[in-house]
């Protein structure tokens, strides 16, 4: 007797054979979205959106973002949560600047920061791993801490270089462009690519991905989950030096205390979009960019709509971030039921020769 077994896949993916629409709408459906979206507004507002200033402004001003969404991503993919880097962003600008108007050359200041990025990720990761505090109370604890420095080194007050002592060149850091395209942007761009050449060629991406799904069974298996986890949280809290360092540049001579946590939520949403588009069901490098891209066509186009209207920015954070918590929910249960669904087996009829044997 022959017996063939049908094990249905627990993957968010359509399976093989889905028709065309379903795999669009699962898979794709944010890259369409944000496509309507850009559409709608260039056709509501030809003069003012789909422009090439409009496009400089935005990729100059998103571009901290972004990098603070590929930051968050990473810890996100061994299966951690980094909530300090809105307050890291805030101390690093402040130290780039400050650094400098102490005496320092303006590249020592820069390795200082990353320096210290590298050290607070450092911390958060001696917390969640050797300590075994969860990582959303560890890191936001963190976050606390460096929010606290900050404010002590300033004073609570806005940091200015009224006399000039900052390094021309430190200001260059955000005023280079390639054509039309800011650099703060491609050096967003190019570590998006870095980060999605590691995640889907390199083994150390998929080392990631097995800790994050199930830390265990990648110990078993003999991937060193302590070094990986390390590895993210220290990669995370360098990139969030780099973006303090780029937004200090972009404000030429001017540093507030309280500025890094506004950019919390947007990068905790665009890595919450990220894992329902692309590679649906994980977090991904290309869907953090798209999960920026939406954030950024969406708001900028609302306040085009409704000018003067401040409350739209934090309303379409908090709705989307929402949204995609939801998305993720639904298709997690939707993972777990097929995975607990009873396997069907299929049982072939007796052959001639067993038939007569009996």
């Amino acid at each position: 007797m022959s017996t063939s077994t049908s094990v249905q896949s627990t993957s968010l993916e359509p399976p093989p054979g889905a028709p065309w629409h379903r795999k669009l709408i699962t898979v794709y459906g944010m890259v369409v979205l944000t496509a309507v979206l850009f559409v709608v507004f260039a056709l509501a507002r030809p003069d003012s959106f789909a422009t090439v200033l409009n496009f400089k402004l935005l990729a100059s001003s998103k571009s901290t973002l972004m990098i603070l969404a590929i930051a968050v991503t990473i810890p996100m993919v061994a299966g951690k949560i980094d909530l300090s880097i809105g307050y890291g962003v805030g101390l690093w600008q402040v130290v780039a600047l400050m650094a400098q108007m102490a005496g320092l050359d303006y590249r020592l200041a820069i390795l200082l920061c990353l320096v210290g990025g590298a050290i607070t990720g450092l911390l958060n990761a001696i917390l969640v791993e050797l300590a075994q505090v969860d990582a959303f109370i560890a890191t936001l604890a963190m976050g606390q801490v460096i929010y606290a420095v900050t404010y002590w080194i300033t004073g609570g007050r806005q940091i200015t270089d009224s006399d000039g002592v900052r390094a021309a060149a430190f200001d260059e850091l955000s005023r280079w462009s390639v054509g039309p395209v800011p650099g703060p942007f491609i050096v967003a761009l190019l570590l998006a690519v870095v980060l999605w050449l590691v995640l889907e060629r390199m083994p150390a991406g998929r080392y990631l991905y097995a800790v994050g799904a199930n830390a265990r069974a990648a110990e078993l298996v003999g991937i060193n989950r302590r070094r990986y986890v390390i590895g993210a949280m220290v990669t995370s809290g360098v990139l969030v030096a780099v973006a303090g360092v780029l937004l200090a540049s972009r404000q030429a001579g001017i540093a507030q205390a309280n500025i890094g946590p506004e950019y919390l939520l947007p990068a905790l949403t665009a890595a919450f979009l990220g894992s329902t588009t692309i590679r649906t069901g994980r977090v991904n490098a290309a869907g953090t960019v798209l999960g920026v891209l939406i954030a950024t066509i969406g708001i900028s186009g609302l306040q085009q709509l409704l000018p003067g209207k401040f409350f739209l920015e934090p309303l379409f954070n908090g709705l989307t971030l929402v949204a995609a918590i939801t998305i993720a929910a639904l298709a997690t249960r939707r993972r777990i039921a097929r995975a607990d669904a009873p396997i069907v087996a299929a049982t072939d009829e007796p052959n001639a020769t067993e038939k007569d044997g009996e």
